[in-house]
C-alpha cells in the first residue's frame, strides 16, 4: 500500500517538476535568447515579462477552473467555447493597451516638427554641390547614404506581442490540458490498484475475524438446539447460513453487487445473530421492501454491523440494536444505534473496523458519501 502510495506522490511531484521547468524557461527567455551585447535591456525584458505574465494568469485560469469543471466532467464542446472566450479577451485586451499612446506624444511632435521643417529650410538655402557622376564608376562615396538599394535584404518585422500571445495560449492550454488528463488518468489507475487491494484486505479481515470457527460453531449449536424446538425454523436457518457463505465466498470476489443481494446478506446476518442471543435484547431490522435496482462495491456494511454486535450487547444490563435502511432522491441511508456497555468503553480494538471502513469510502466515493460516528 505504501508503494502505491509513493507511486501517486511522485507522479505528482513529476508533474510540478514539469511545469515549474516551463515557467522558469519561459521567463528566462528574454536573456536566453535576447541580444545583450550593450547590456540587458530591462524595458525589453519588463516587456516580454508582463505578457507572460498575462500568459500565466491563463494557465492559472485553465489549470484550476476550465480542467477541473468542465474538460474532465465531459463538458468539452463548454471548455474549448469558455478557452477560445478567455484568449480572445486576453488578447484583444493586450492589442488595445500596446496601442494606447505614450502621454508626451503631443509635447514632442512640435517640436520634432520644427526641427524638421529647419533642417529642409537649411538645405534649401544652401544646396549641396552637384557632384559628376561616373556611369562606370557608380555613385560617389556618400551619395544615397540611408536609402535601400533594390537588391538589399528586407529584414521581417517582428511578430505582434498579441499575436505572440495568440500563439502561445493555444499551445499552453494544449500542453496543460494534456498533462492534466494524462496524470488524472494515471493518478486513478494507481488508485484503481490501491482500491482493489483495500478491497481483498477487507474480505480477508472479515473472514479472519467474523466468519471464525467460533462463529460457525454457535451458530451450528443454536441451530441444532432449535431442531427440537422448532425445526422448520432450524431448516430456514441452515438456508440463510448457506446463503451468508455463498456470499462471502463467491459474490464478494465481483468489484460491484446487486443491492439486493446486499440486504438479503444483511438480513441473513441480523436473523443468525439473533439465535445467539435472548429477547432481553432488543435487536430491531428496519428494511424497506422496494429495493433499487442499483449495485454497490460488495460487504460495504459489515465492518458497520459487526461493531454494532460486538460492543453493543451487554449480558448485565439491558442492550439494543437498531438497524435502518432507507432510499431517497438516489441516496442511501444507513443508520445503526446500539447501546454501548462497559466492556466495549475499554476494548482497544474498538473502532478498527470503523477506521477501515471510512477508508474504503474515502477510496470508492471520495467526497460524494457521508459517515457520522455520534
Amino acid at each position: 500500500m505504501q508503494g502505491k502510495q509513493g507511486n501517486i506522490m511522485r507522479l505528482k511531484l513529476f508533474e510540478i517538476a514539469i511545469i515549474s521547468l516551463f515557467w522558469l524557461l519561459l521567463f528566462s527567455s528574454p536573456f536566453l535568447f535576447g541580444q545583450a551585447r550593450d547590456g540587458i535591456d530591462w524595458s525589453h525584458v519588463f516587456k516580454v515579462w508582463q505578457e507572460h505574465f498575462v500568459l500565466f494568469v491563463l494557465f492559472l485560469a485553465n489549470r484550476f477552473i476550465l480542467v477541473p469543471y468542465l474538460f474532465l466532467r465531459h463538458r468539452q464542446m463548454l471548455y474549448v467555447l469558455t478557452s477560445a472566450l478567455i484568449i480572445g479577451v486576453a488578447v484583444t485586451g493586450l492589442h488595445f493597451y500596446n496601442r494606447k499612446p505614450p502621454r508626451d506624444i503631443h509635447k514632442k511632435i512640435p517640436q520634432m516638427s520644427m526641427t524638421y521643417s529647419r533642417k529642409i529650410m537649411n538645405q534649401n538655402q544652401n544646396p549641396p554641390p552637384q557632384r559628376d557622376r561616373n556611369p562606370e564608376t557608380g555613385p560617389q562615396p556618400g551619395e544615397n547614404q540611408g536609402r535601400r538599394r533594390p537588391d538589399d535584404p528586407i529584414q521581417p518585422e517582428p511578430i505582434p506581442s498579441y499575436i505572440n500571445l495568440l500563439i502561445l495560449s493555444v499551445l499552453v492550454f494544449g500542453f496543460d490540458t494534456g498533462l492534466k488528463t494524462a496524470s488524472k488518468w494515471l493518478y486513478s489507475e494507481q488508485q484503481q490498484i490501491i482500491l482493489q487491494k483495500q478491497n481483498v484486505e477487507t474480505q480477508l479481515a472479515f473472514l479472519r475475524h467474523q466468519i471464525s470457527p467460533h462463529f460457525f460453531m454457535n451458530t451450528l449449536n443454536n441451530i441444532h438446539s432449535l431442531i427440537d424446538i422448532n425445526a422448520a425454523e432450524a431448516k430456514k436457518s441452515v438456508i440463510k447460513l448457506s446463503g451468508l457463505m455463498r456470499h462471502l465466498l463467491y459474490e464478494s470476489d465481483q468489484e460491484l453487487s446487486l443491492l439486493q443481494n446486499e440486504v438479503d446478506f444483511i438480513r441473513s446476518y441480523v436473523d443468525l445473530m439473533k439465535l445467539r442471543y435472548s429477547k432481553d435484547v432488543d435487536i430491531t431490522l428496519n428494511i424497506p421492501e422496494e429495493i433499487p435496482d442499483k449495485s454497490i462495491p460488495p460487504l460495504l456494511f459489515i465492518s458497520l454491523l459487526e461493531n454494532a454486535f460486538k460492543h453493543g450487547i451487554s449480558y448485565v444490563q439491558k442492550s439494543f440494536i437498531h438497524i435502518k435502511l432507507s432510499f431517497e432522491a438516489g441516496k442511501m441511508h444507513l443508520l445503526i444505534t446500539n447501546s454501548k456497555g462497559k466492556a466495549s468503553e475499554n476494548d482497544s480494538r474498538a473502532g478498527i473496523g470503523i477506521e477501515n471502513t471510512r477508508k474504503r469510502l474515502d477510496l470508492l466515493f471520495k467526497d460524494k458519501y457521508n459517515l457520522d460516528i455520534t
